[in-house]
């Protein structure tokens, strides 16, 4: 796919320095749900640097207040403020332009993302019931896992309280994209920020599927090259899991994409052009009702689907092979919105 991405991480940094501007800036609150976890705060300090954020609210069942201090010493323009349990999520989340869902236990080892189901598919159904209440118009990105369930259960709430428009919900995949690019760099020893490869299908195990024959700029991979990669990246999340040895999953990597990809709609929602980032999102493209596909983001969210281009024998045999699961995976999560 020619071009697939004009990614928002080119101007990552950018984004927090005090030499990023767009005109007519649209002054943002942003409100992180699960703000004082591993993943909420070191995702709550990249979301303090940006020029784009004016407000930033801070959410979770405890320590927030600390947190929100901590932050707001921090010089940037960014309001920052600590909400604490359910009698302030609704203040929280009140006029939020984009709302991020990192709440949730982690995982530890010996764990699968279904593991983290029953007790992370109930938060996200809750905090989703808010926030569609809140602030119905705000662009919702989940990192809660599984993120090929809690969408879904997202969804359900959002059609169950008349609000949904698959344009402005998300699961943030991101974190697929930046391994996929990472790995290639150290591989093939391609420049690591110019490193562009689309990752397709869901956010766990096989149904994560990244399109190596779309690389950009291009790189020829042997047949193991290829496999062994392909697994790599499918199975990251283990590999740090594992070499933190109980000591929490993929925290520092997952708050820097989930900030890529809240800067990426920032900047979209400002007015900037070829703004495309992966998503796992309500499509079309597959016989999946949720698919994770290259967007085009706009002003409103989804602009475009962009799709998968076209794939190899090898994607399009790791794509049938990943349906089951992700179907599976899809219907759960509808089940358990729908008690």
């Amino acid at each position: 796919m020619a071009n697939f991405v004009r990614r928002a991480a080119c101007n990552f940094l950018n984004v927090g320095s005090r030499n990023f501007s767009v005109s007519a800036p649209r002054h943002a609150k942003v409100s992180v749900l699960g703000a004082a976890g591993g993943i909420g705060q070191p995702l709550s300090l990249l979301l303090k640097q940006s020029t784009l954020i004016s407000e930033l609210a801070l959410y979770d069942v405890a320590n927030t207040v600390g947190v929100a201090a901590d932050l707001s010493h921090i010089e940037s323009a960014a309001k920052v403020k600590g909400y604490v349990g359910d009698s302030q999520l609704e203040e929280c989340l009140q006029g939020s332009t984009i709302v991020v869902i990192p709440a949730g236990v982690p995982r530890k080892p010996g764990m699968t993302r279904d593991d983290l189901f029953n007790i992370n598919a109930g938060i996200a159904k809750t905090l989703a019931d808010a926030a569609s209440k809140a602030c119905p118009e705000a662009m919702l990105c989940i990192i809660s896992n599984p993120v090929n369930s809690t969408v879904p259960i997202a969804s359900e709430v959002y059609k169950k309280n008349g609000v949904f428009d698959p344009r402005k919900l998300f699961g943030v995949t991101t974190l697929d994209v930046v391994r996929a690019n990472t790995f290639i760099s150290e591989l093939k020893g391609t420049p690591v920020t110019q490193t562009q490869c689309p990752v397709i299908g869901g956010h766990a195990g096989v149904t994560i599927l990244p399109l190596l024959s779309q690389v950009e700029p291009s790189c020829e991979f042997t047949d193991e090259e290829r496999a062994a990669l392909t697994v790599r990246i499918q199975n990251a999340g283990t590999e740090v899991v594992e070499a933190k040895a109980g000591g929490g999953s993929a925290t520092l990597s997952m708050a820097y994409a989930g900030a890529r990809f809240a800067f990426a709609l920032l900047q979209a929602m400002n007015g900037a052009k070829n703004v495309v980032e992966c998503s796992y999102v309500e499509s079309d493209v597959t016989d999946l009702q949720f698919f994770s596909t290259p967007l085009l983001l706009g002003a409103n969210g989804i602009e475009a689907n962009l799709g998968m281009g076209t794939l190899i024998d090898f994607e399009q045999e790791a794509l049938e092979k990943m349906k089951p699961e992700l179907s599976g995976s899809i219907a759960k999560g509808i089940e358990f919105a729908n008690k």
